[in-house]
């Protein structure tokens, strides 16, 4: 089924094709001039180049088309990977690697990666191209996320994260000094009804609950360190962009750093039950580099 997005320009001078693929993370920049080229983006309804600059207010239309059938490459890309058993591996994802192919990224991504040492990687019907993926991190969320290595595993972990049993920690920068230092943010999360590409904050959304506590500030930003207790899409970005406190380096719902070309997003720690023995296991991935540097110059 071909895909359809709506997307309003909101500052003035930008190139259509850099616009759209920061837009639309999962869309590269090279995808988005092929879209282009074929007439499947236009602007305010009319065709257009990948170099024309937007106007604010601009409407952006984009016809994604249907993906075609997809065989999973394996790839030699580096892993980092700092736990593994015979039914699982914990990986520290950079940023910028997408979780699995989608339209526009069809490879490059963790799975192609993790094919290349293992194989045989588990997979339903329906996820032919997201095998052992138990939950995901944004392509610029850097972190802790596990790979199932069997359909056991698999089936456990998945489990464990639909019990909202599995311990998520994240290191987040916003903008301003959130105040009081401890609390929790209860607020449904859906698709936004303007942009089918974002979520929002929704009457009718799934029950969301994020428990968040500042560690320091950070000249005009809070350092935080953020729980989840559920697991909806971009649901840290949401929540802190709806109550004023929007992440430094988020294009999509926080703010833009003159220090940063990505959000300030990092699965700090993760904890769950090993599916051969139930023991409690707990890891912990330090601040990338880029987040480190990010918070000296902003200090």
């Amino acid at each position: 089924m071909q895909e359809i997005i709506n997307l309003i320009a909101d500052e003035t001078g930008v190139r259509l094709d850099s616009f759209v693929s920061h837009r639309q993370s999962q869309l590269s920049r090279t995808f988005t001039q092929k879209l282009i080229a074929e007439g499947c983006i236009t602007v305010n309804g009319r065709a257009a180049k990948a170099s024309q600059k937007l106007d604010a207010g601009d409407e952006i239309s984009i016809k994604i088309p249907p993906p075609e059938p997809s065989h999973l490459e394996a790839e030699d890309i580096p892993l980092n990977i700092v736990y593994e058993d015979d039914d699982l591996l914990v990986i520290d994802k950079p940023a910028g690697l997408t979780i699995h192919p989608a339209p526009g990224n069809p490879s490059h991504t963790l799975v192609n990666a993790v094919l290349a040492h293992f194989p045989d990687l588990p997979r339903s019907s329906d996820e032919l191209l997201r095998p052992g993926i138990v939950h995901r991190l944004d392509k610029d969320t850097s972190g802790l996320i596990i790979v199932a290595k069997n359909r056991q595993a698999l089936k456990i972990l998945s489990a464990q994260f639909k019990a909202h049993s599995v311990t998520k920690i994240y290191l987040v920068l916003v903008r301003g000094h959130l105040s009081p230092q401890r609390g929790f943010i209860e607020a449904p999360i859906g698709r936004d009804p303007r942009n089918r590409q974002r979520m929002a904050v929704a009457d009718k959304g799934k029950e969301a609950r994020t428990e968040y506590r500042v560690i320091k500030y950070v000249n005009d930003c809070s350092l935080l360190e953020v729980r989840l207790e559920t697991g909806r899409t971009h649901q840290i970005r949401v929540h802190l962009a709806a109550i004023g406190y929007p992440i430094i380096g988020d294009a999509t719902y926080g703010v833009k750093s003159a220090h940063l070309s990505r959000q300030f997003v990092h699965a700090h720690k993760l904890g769950f039950k090993l599916p051969s023995s139930e023991k409690y296991v707990e890891f912990e991935s330090p601040l990338p580099p880029e987040l480190q540097q990010a918070l000296v110059k902003l200090a």
